[in-house]
């Protein structure tokens, strides 16, 4: 395929719980909407994002997400050296302007989604309101994609008969399976609060 590192493992760096992909999946609804107006106002280039996306997946090492936005980010003319040097944890190819967005999304992987303050406080002071907005949507929305991408991940190494060493097959079908009651759930519970019935 390509001459880049795809993200391999044969365990998880991180297991996410039900409970923080019920979260994840309260807050993905905004960041996506922050994205989806980020495109037609351009705060953040869409090249910047996709580093912070590839920086994420890179913490928490997901073979899905890191084949995917290997593509997007071939498609969006990074060069091999760059893909591989985001997702080996490298910083040779981070510009000096978006380093602390970058350390960032690092940092709230890192921290599996939760978000610091003071260090969001850092982001605004650089970057300003609009901007630390995209940025941490994009964090939450690559993370998102990573707690669904890990089990995936881990189901499609069974499958290839090598098996995580911290997972089982009741732990990945139940990741890969919950969203489909998660997601509906999470937006009657937000519907319900906008409308002031929580």
């Amino acid at each position: 395929m390509w001459g880049i590192m795809i993200i391999s493992t044969n365990r998880y760096r991180y297991r996410y719980s039900l409970s923080e992909m019920y979260d994840a999946i309260r807050r993905v609804y905004r960041a996506g909407a922050v994205l989806a107006e980020n495109r037609k106002s351009q705060k953040i280039s869409e090249e910047f994002i996709e580093r912070i996306m590839l920086a994420v997946t890179e913490v928490n090492g997901c073979s899905v997400c890191s084949y995917a936005h290997t593509k997007m980010a071939l498609e969006s003319g990074f060069s091999e050296e760059e893909i591989d040097s985001f997702l080996s944890g490298s910083d040779a190819y981070v510009v000096p302007e978006e380093a602390k967005a970058i350390l960032f999304a690092q940092n709230f992987a890192d921290a599996h989604g939760q978000l610091d303050e003071a260090s969001y406080q850092a982001l605004v002071d650089e970057y300003g309101s609009a901007g630390s907005e995209v940025i941490l949507a994009a964090a939450r929305v690559m993370t998102m994609g990573n707690i669904l991408g890990l089990p995936l991940s881990g189901f499609w190494s069974r499958i290839k008969g090598k098996p995580y060493e911290n997972s089982s097959v009741s732990y990945e079908l139940l990741m890969i399976l919950a969203p489909i009651v998660l997601f509906p759930v999470s937006a009657l519970e937000l519907l319900f609060r906008k409308i002031g019935l929580m």
